[in-house]
């Protein structure tokens, strides 16, 4: 192999980069045995601090595992000392895909029944699908009509919006990936809570970003902002996931403005916006409180993550940027989905989501509370799971024995990149009553079976959404 030329960022990052694609793409599949460090070192014709700083780095997103006699692997196989680590997914299929076995997914956090107004809004737009005429259907930005609604939608919240504010996605995590894309470079640091949403980390970690964990609601943002000078924060300040907080009005305004005054963009993600149970109070978007701030938006949790539409709101500028970025994977989604989304999207609080959401909460917890009474699980004003902390052992080694009791769940580990939540898991509660009802039996059968590992490991689990 030839030397190495640093290109963009470190030179560690952009071997760790390179490691990261072969692994996730299957090439060095779990077990394989990577070289020494020395050794990889000298192929390479780089410094073995190089590969020592590369290889901590996936050990760190649980990629690898480095134990002292058995060398350098990739996670996921049975190890020297017969404790099998958790499988390494990060394309989370198995989590999005149903299964033949019967194993019930408890990952997955998105609406499993779209409600009737989704074919109502199909049914509405077929006179209109037959009226097109001189129309190719390719949209970069997305259809306008939809991008009207989305940004009427925006400015009945309080935040001037123009439809050229407004680029259209196949979903939320598209919207994720292209920010990613456009404004980061291997090596870039990035501030993101801990824990988040596992989605956002592996959108980060494509593009070889450094992450850096600071409290929920990116608290100690400034002091961050001065010692590790981040080219991107991201936060989920409303129904947070996984722990469900929204944060305060004030708080809003001081990470709004800092992220101006700092010259920091600060990437809001309000997928989880909509899903306030009755009564509470919905705060307004951070992009009121400063330019700033890029919002990202979807109706993957509200309605139908089979819908696949989503958007991102940002200043003009930015949204021509990341429609080029866009056309060159993708040249626009679909057009019918899009036109029945305008509809959605203009009586989207019609759905009336709290009620149910509400219900399904009240009914998981009263069930933890009744077969669980150990398990610290917190008091939520809205969201869609739960942040559960287990009294004793940790959340990989128990996801591996719920999973061999039927139940496939989350562990903390793969949503905390400062290694503070090995403890916690986060259980959802989209699912129907019934089927939550059955997953409490399965959690409960497998918890009295649990014995923690004497020697625990704690590689990255598969990520869901």
């Amino acid at each position: 192999m030839g030397r190495w030329s640093s290109g963009r960022g470190p030179l560690y990052v952009l071997l760790a980069g390179r490691l990261r694609r072969l692994i996730d793409d299957g090439e060095l599949p779990p077990g394989v045995l990577l070289p020494p460090d020395r050794a990889l070192a000298g192929a390479l014709a780089v410094g073995r601090t190089t590969v020592v700083a590369a290889y901590e780095l996936l050990r760190s997103e649980g990629r690898i595992t480095r134990r002292q006699g058995s060398g350098t692997r990739v996670a996921g196989a049975p190890s020297a000392s017969g404790v099998e680590d958790a499988p390494v997914d990060p394309i989370f299929l198995d989590s999005l895909e149903a299964r033949d076995d019967d194993v019930l997914l408890a990952i997955c956090a998105a609406p499993g029944d779209p409600p009737p107004q989704v074919a109502e809004a199909y049914a509405r737009i077929v006179p209109e699908l037959a009226q097109i005429s001189g129309d190719i259907g390719y949209y970069p930005y997305g259809h306008l009509v939809l991008r009207q609604a989305i940004a009427a939608r925006y400015v009945d919240r309080g935040v001037p919006t123009s439809p050229d504010q407004i680029l259209v996605t196949n979903g939320g995590q598209q919207a994720l990936s292209l920010l990613a894309h456009a404004l980061l470079s291997p090596g870039d640091q990035v501030l993101v809570e801990a824990p988040t949403y596992p989605g956002a980390l592996e959108a980060l970690r494509e593009e070889a970003a450094v992450l850096r964990g600071l409290p929920v609601g990116l608290e100690g943002f400034e002091a961050a902002v001065r010692e590790r000078r981040p080219a991107l924060a991201y936060v989920i300040p409303t129904h947070h996931n996984p722990t469900g907080a929204v944060l305060p009005s004030l708080a809003r305004q001081r990470l709004a403005r800092l992220a101006a005054a700092t010259d920091v963009p600060l990437v809001e993600d309000e997928v989880p916006a909509d899903l306030g149970f009755p009564g509470s109070p919905r705060p307004r978007p951070l992009a009121a409180c400063s330019d700033a701030v890029i919002s990202i938006g979807s109706l993957s949790k509200s309605v139908w993550g089979g819908l696949r539409i989503g958007w991102i709101r940002a200043a003009a500028p930015l949204i021509t940027r990341l429609a080029r970025v866009r056309a060159v994977h993708d040249l626009g989604g679909n057009v019918p989905a899009q036109l029945a989304a305008a509809h959605l999207v203009a009586n989207l609080d019609a759905l009336d989501l709290a009620t149910e959401l509400k219900a399904r909460h009240d009914h998981l917890r009263a069930l933890l509370a009744e077969h669980l009474p150990t398990w610290e699980v917190p008091t939520i004003r809205g969201g869609q799971c739960l942040w559960v902390r287990l009294p004793h052992g940790d959340g990989n080694s128990f996801a591996q024995t719920a999973l061999r009791h039927g139940l496939a769940i989350l562990p903390g580990s793969g949503l905390d990149v400062t290694g503070s939540s090995d403890a916690y898991v986060r259980l959802h509660f989209r699912a129907r009553p019934e089927q939550l009802t059955e997953a409490v039996t399965r959690l409960t059968t497998a918890w009295h079976a649990y014995h923690p590992p004497a020697n625990r490991v704690t590689p990255r689990p598969a990520i869901a959404i």
